[in-house]
């Protein structure tokens, strides 16, 4: 771990930039992003600017360490599918499992990823990277589960299982970042899960599941 400058830093260093990362963290969950200044996040970790400024170039180059970090975790996101079967009961519980740990790890990661997405919206490739990453994670793993079904012929050979796979994770992504908007169409959030599992349960196998 080093500083700006290059320096490497100590166990109190480390714990000191941690904390400012701990504190702008908590900040974006109830901030605009705009709105988030050095001395603010600073004061907030009861140190100073100049020191905020030994560990980052800005309160931006901070949201992108957050950011890493998050996108670094969503490998875990990729194991809800990998080796997973699509059959029978199995297929309906791997699509349940799948919905589930997605929407837990948007709540979970709710603000950095508020903000990966405005940076994404206004071209930032950085921001892009790290979104396109954390999406990839499930991506591959559903393309590869439609293709292995397409070989066994349980799904149409015209079927493109890339478009298929980024079609469904799309929707999971506007799904998981709108969740507190079901509430305005009279949708409860007891309500989602299921019927999100059963669009990709239907997305992937092009059947209804066996429950």
């Amino acid at each position: 771990m080093r500083t700006v400058d290059g320096r490497v830093a100590g166990r109190r260093g480390q714990e000191t930039r941690q904390k400012l990362l701990d504190c702008l963290s908590e900040m974006l969950s109830s901030s605009p992003y705009r709105d988030v200044k050095v001395i603010d996040v600073a004061r907030r970790a009861g140190t100073s600017p100049a020191t905020f400024y030994q560990y980052f170039p800005d309160v931006e180059g901070a949201v992108l360490e957050l950011a890493e970090t998050m996108a670094g975790e969503s490998g875990s996101l990729s194991e809800l599918v990998e080796g997973r079967s699509w059959s029978g009961r199995a297929g309906w519980q791997t699509a349940q499992e799948l919905v589930d740990g997605f929407l837990e790890f948007w709540r979970k990661n709710d603000a950095i990823l508020r903000v990966v997405d405005l940076g994404a919206a206004e071209g930032d490739k950085r921001f892009s990277k790290i979104r396109l990453k954390v999406l990839n994670a499930v991506e591959a793993s559903l393309a590869e589960a439609v293709s292995e079904l397409q070989a066994k012929g349980r799904i149409d050979k015209d079927v493109n299982p890339g478009a298929v796979a980024g079609s469904l994770v799309a929707m999971l992504a506007a799904v998981a970042s709108h969740q507190k908007g079901f509430s305005s169409w009279g949708v409860k959030q007891a309500e989602i899960k299921p019927n999100l599992a059963l669009l990709v349960h239907l997305g992937v196998t092009g059947r209804k599941p066996t429950k």
